[in-house]
């Protein structure tokens, strides 16, 4: 069976979208891990940071599915969320695994409101208590990050300089630690001025992207709970800048842009589940 899809990204962090919803389909579109990580090669598949699944839900007006470039089944994608707030268009509710959140499209993307931020312990999740504001811990020259869920798990250095940080070492390393038994998004950032932030991040499953909206969303989120920054704060990605709106006990508001690459189909027999 030919199954379309549609190229997408988010300030280069990009996805396979695929619409399954009933007549929206060619047909029933099935997923597994092993599909979507072929799918994800870049070599010898499509090619994508994540793969999004659009399916019919009973609470939302579509259910959005993400699947990392390794086959993961992930809670959110802040990027994925404004490609398919604007490939939908008006104003959208999202079921995702995280939690519901709500899109309204721009005329370049969409502003999403991506739910509350958590700092428990165990919402996180971490293996045992500890202050996520400034967690008693390091890696090498990492230390003392702070600790927020926005749909999905992140830990947050505040550094002098981020791209001095080889990320992509100690990225996985702190991924896969111990002390997060989901594992766990890492960033690094530095206040460029007093709403000003750089942000990288290396995602869990995906590892370093040009892009992360669910980081911004953390990293923003962590600055201003630490007062290092006043909102709302613009978060410099190596894609470009998002927007980030938050104030205590309310939600995250995350504006920025969002394109439509190239659409195709693939055959489903070429990627077997």
């Amino acid at each position: 069976m030919l199954v379309p899809f549609r190229k997408m990204h988010g300030l280069g962090n990009d996805f396979i979208v695929i619409d399954a919803r009933g007549a929206a389909a060619t047909g029933p579109v099935a997923m597994s891990a092993a599909r979507a990580a072929a799918l994800a090669e870049r070599r010898t598949g499509i090619g994508c940071d994540q793969l999004i699944m659009l399916e019919a839900s009973a609470t939302a007006d579509v259910c959005m599915r993400i699947f990392n470039a390794d086959g993961s089944e992930v809670e959110a994608c802040g990027n994925a969320a404004r490609a398919v707030g604007l490939l939908l268009g008006g104003e959208q509710r999202i079921e995702t695994l995280g939690g519901a959140i709500t899109s309204s499209a721009t005329a370049s993307g969409a502003s999403v409101d991506m739910g509350p931020a958590r700092f428990e312990w165990d919402a996180i999740p971490l293996a045992y208590p500890m202050d996520t504001m400034s967690m008693p811990v390091g890696w090498e020259t990492l230390e003392t990050p702070a600790a927020v869920n926005v749909g999905n798990p992140h830990v947050v250095f505040f550094v002098d300089d981020a791209d001095a940080v080889d990320l992509a070492r100690l990225g996985p390393v702190i991924e896969t630690d111990p002390l997060f038994p989901e594992k766990v998004n890492v960033g690094v950032a530095s206040v460029l001025g007093p709403s000003h932030i750089k942000l990288r991040v290396w995602e869990r499953g995906a590892g370093l992207t040009r892009a992360c909206g669910t980081g911004a969303c953390a990293a923003a989120v962590l600055a201003l709970r630490r007062r290092l920054v006043t909102g709302p704060v613009q978060v410099d990605l190596p894609g470009g800048p998002l927007e980030i709106a938050w104030t205590a006990g309310g939600t995250i508001l995350m504006t920025g842009p969002a394109a439509h690459s190239f659409s195709g189909t693939f055959d489903d027999a070429d990627y077997p589940l």
